[in-house]
């Protein structure tokens, strides 16, 4: 991957650091949506269960089953057969009631404004392998367009968080509301046809996107 496009992708460490969540721990819809994220989730959530299992199954064999029963193996092997269960049914509810709505739908905006990233990286690695037909042109108005799309979405994850946290700090914090979709509607009028126009396209997509979320939590 070229060096400008490293700059512009998201961590999981950054946005961990802007979100406070974990993104693995945010459920959202669309995860399930999408095959390959969907076995991932899944695969995440039974290796974490398969950690937890043991932990509980333990402390209640522990603490309840020996001091007013006794020792039992068939018990402890039934706990271990059916403590999964409630675990997987927990931690399902525990997303849904403290992963924040907002926060979701602008996760789902970081994830399409990096299939874009991914997308001008993959053409990259055709163009230098040969293939004329993949270079994209005015390569760099997309890169600086996407800057403008990582801006945004940075704001707007400060902005989800703020009024999650405290709405009171909003007065002090009027520039996470500022945007660039005039720059990028400008950027839009002199594209031209062909894989710039389309990415650039997207880009702006995301950009509407992002910013009707923002006024959408600023109302809430």
């Amino acid at each position: 991957m070229q060096p400008d496009l490293i700059g512009l992708e998201i961590s999981k460490g950054e946005l961990r650091r802007l979100t406070g969540f974990d993104p693995e721990d945010v459920f959202r819809p669309s995860v399930l949506r999408d095959g390959k994220k969907r076995l991932g989730f899944f695969i995440n959530e039974m290796l974490v269960t398969l950690a937890l299992t043991p932990i509980i199954v333990g402390f209640v064999y522990a603490f309840i089953i020996l001091p007013t029963i006794g020792s039992s193996i068939r018990l402890g092997i039934l706990l271990l057969i059916l403590v999964p269960m409630p675990i997987l049914v927990g931690r399902w509810l525990w997303r849904q009631l403290t992963c924040p709505e907002g926060l979701t739908i602008l996760l789902d905006e970081v994830d399409k404004y990096h299939d874009l990233v991914a997308a001008i990286d993959i053409n990259d690695q055709l163009a230098a392998s040969g293939n004329v037909e993949s270079s994209i042109h005015d390569r760099d108005k997309v890169t600086a367009a996407l800057q403008l799309i990582r801006e945004d979405l940075v704001r707007a994850l400060k902005t989800e968080r703020i009024l999650r946290d405290n709405k009171k700090l909003l007065a002090n914090n009027q520039e996470l509301f500022v945007n660039n979709l005039a720059s990028l509607q400008a950027l839009q009028v002199s594209s031209q046809a062909g894989e710039y126009a389309q990415l650039l396209n997207q880009s702006l997509q995301i950009a509407i996107d992002v910013q009707a979320e923002i006024r959408k939590l600023h109302k809430g």
